[in-house]
């Protein structure tokens, strides 16, 4: 177990140091929906959620936490994003024994119609009747770009202790709505033909430490690791992220300050390192009453739009079928709007 330990702490200090090299490059991704989280319950703890990742919604934190379903779990996350773009993310965990945890994921975003405009189009318009008029480049026509993921895990527990896990995801984004474009060069007369779409195999790696100190539990992440990610002759890197986290109960069982089998207060604190931004922190804590009814809050530290977060949930058996209902809030500046999330869990006996 020496070892173990030793190896994780290895790799989560080599994750904080790579991630903060990547970080040199601010605001070059592509493929910018990857960083859209899901799950209501992580998102109401302001993201501090890579120690505590379990059941089906560990596929899209840490897929480590699938090692802890018992039994078959299915989640689904309905998020309205800013200007009125949605997303919907599936996920579904199924254990094997001692053969490990297989973990299924779905993401779709709808980023709904946007009116098409052309340099071209721009002109003063001089209606048979009526005042003339400027036309800022609008065509007429529309267009709905979207963008989705389908992702497999594997995550398996080497001892009761510590597991780890492994994701091969597809990205896909489309800007238009044919798959390529043809442009003219008007001195020329070259014709050149672009994609409108870009997709991508990527790769998230996850471990969980369980302490053995009442309820301490670390937790680490890698997502998004692969190619470049091309549209037309640009090519830009994915999202690559890094999580690393630690959380425990304050209250409850195996709690620091006080045994409780009523009330639990678990607290949670992540660092990230996203590989297009500067190094940024989350901090959650969540209160359980039997485990039926949660309340949960967060923040954010050092993002230029979000920052508190907010939300609850409700655990309870219907025919035999343990299901959870969970919302979150989450505050942008004065010129956005703000993110609700809410999710539905149901784990099959």
């Amino acid at each position: 177990m020496k070892r173990t330990f030793q190896s994780l702490a290895t790799v989560l200090l080599l994750a904080v140091c790579i991630g903060h090299l990547q970080a040199q490059k601010v605001g070059t991704s592509s493929l910018q929906f990857l960083k859209v989280m899901p799950t209501a319950r992580a998102t109401a703890m302001g993201d501090a959620y890579v120690s505590l990742a379990s059941g089906a919604d560990a596929t899209f934190w840490n897929p480590a936490g699938l090692t802890n379903l018992q039994n078959h779990e299915m989640t689904s996350t309905l998020t309205m994003w800013l200007f009125d773009t949605k997303q919907i993310a599936l996920a579904y965990g199924l254990p094997m024994g001692d053969w490990g945890t297989l973990g299924f994921q779905f993401q779709y975003v709808d980023f709904g119609s946007i009116e098409e405009t052309r340099a071209d189009a721009v002109d003063l318009v001089v209606p048979a009747n009526g005042a003339p008029f400027f036309n800022a480049g609008l065509t007429g026509r529309s267009f709905t770009p979207y963008s989705y993921l389908v992702g497999l895990s594997y995550a398996k527990a080497f001892t009761d202790k510590f597991s780890a896990a492994v994701t091969a995801k597809y990205a896909m984004e489309s800007l238009w709505s044919d798959q390529a474009i043809t442009v003219v060069n008007s001195v020329t007369g070259e014709v050149t033909s672009y994609k409108t779409y870009a997709d991508v195999i990527l790769f998230d790696f996850g471990m969980l430490y369980k302490t053995g100190f009442r309820s301490v539990q670390i937790g680490v992440s890698a997502q998004n690791f692969g190619p470049q990610v091309k549209f037309a002759d640009a090519a830009h890197p994915a999202p690559l992220a890094f999580r690393l986290g630690v959380s425990a109960n304050l209250f409850g069982q195996e709690a620091l300050m006080f045994q409780d089998d009523m009330h639990r207060l678990t607290v949670a604190y992540d660092l990230f390192q996203p590989n297009d931004y500067r190094q940024q922190m989350h901090v959650g804590a969540e209160y359980a009453f039997s485990e039926l009814l949660t309340l949960r809050a967060g923040y954010k530290y050092d993002y230029d739009s979000e920052g508190l977060t907010f939300g609850g949930g409700l655990h309870t058996d219907l025919a035999g079928w343990a299901v959870r209902l969970d919302y979150s809030f989450g505050r942008m500046n004065e010129f956005l709007n703000s993110v609700h999330r809410i999710s539905l869990g149901v784990q099959f006996r």
